[in-house]
């Protein structure tokens, strides 16, 4: 299956790839052609960064603390049933030379009462540590919520025959630009990769120059791309060019840059 000639098609599985609708064989076939081809990978992390930004607009829930104590409770009940039937068994005489041979007394406490006075200080035991425990996940998932990117834009760079070299997205969160090689692209040695922002109205502006590693990231502002509709890269000497003349060598690379729509 050539999805490269067929654009609609490799949307379409990529969406429903990334959304977990496509199961079974055609899954299965769709991941051994990803590993194959670079476009394929990306169109499927395109979908999977759109569906991730989704998931930020939903307002933050905290669970109710009733949910978090019945499943303490639940748990501690599990554990000591399982303890209590992988106990060895104990003979008469030893629990009554034992330091709670008292409770094994004639009459003094029948052994139902026992395991409730058991049973209620494990429910005690469970609540304290569930307060303790539900403070910190709450304070967990705050934690991660604040260091959840927030894609806001995403381009995909390609070579004059269309095929997908770099995959750029925009963290308006931390103001940093990533940029990921999918292609199998290398400059020489003494040449750098460039990224330049190319305005509506003809103007061009350096974004930065790249490393040789495959994911690198660089600093900018939303403002700096707010009003740009393509990015692209161009082969410069090594270390890059001023960014007011603009491109200096080739422009091997080029994408329309597209916001997420709120």
């Amino acid at each position: 299956m050539n999805l490269t000639n067929n654009p609609q098609l490799l949307d379409q599985l990529a969406g429903a790839y990334a959304m977990g609708t496509l199961r079974g064989g055609a899954r299965r076939r769709f991941e051994a052609i990803a590993r194959e081809r670079p476009s394929v990978r990306v169109a499927v992390l395109a979908w999977q960064t759109r569906l991730a930004a989704l998931n930020e607009l939903q307002p933050a829930m905290t669970p109710d603390p009733a949910v978090w104590r019945r499943i303490a409770i639940q748990l501690e009940a599990e554990q000591a049933l399982r303890a209590s039937q992988q106990a060895p068994a104990v003979s008469a005489a030893t629990v009554q030379r034992g330091p709670w041979a008292w409770l094994r007394l004639p009459g003094f406490w029948p052994g139902a009462a026992v395991a409730g006075m058991l049973a209620t200080l494990l429910l005690v035991i469970g609540g304290m540590q569930l307060r303790t425990q539900h403070g910190a996940e709450i304070a967990s998932l705050q934690a991660q919520l604040l260091a959840a990117p927030h894609i806001e834009y995403v381009a995909v760079l390609a070579d004059d025959k269309s095929a997908a070299s770099v995959l750029v997205t925009f963290d308006t969160r931390s103001r940093q630009l990533t940029l990921q090689r999918v292609g199998g692209f290398r400059e020489a040695s003494d040449k750098s990769l460039q990224l330049w922002a190319l305005g509506s109205t003809g103007g061009v502006r350096s974004l930065g120059v790249l490393g040789s590693e495959r994911v690198l990231t660089l600093a900018a502002a939303e403002s700096e791309l707010r009003a740009v509709p393509t990015l692209a890269i161009s082969l410069e000497p090594k270390g890059g060019v001023p960014g007011a003349g603009g491109p200096t060598g080739p422009v091997l690379f080029k994408g329309a840059l597209i916001q997420k729509q709120p």
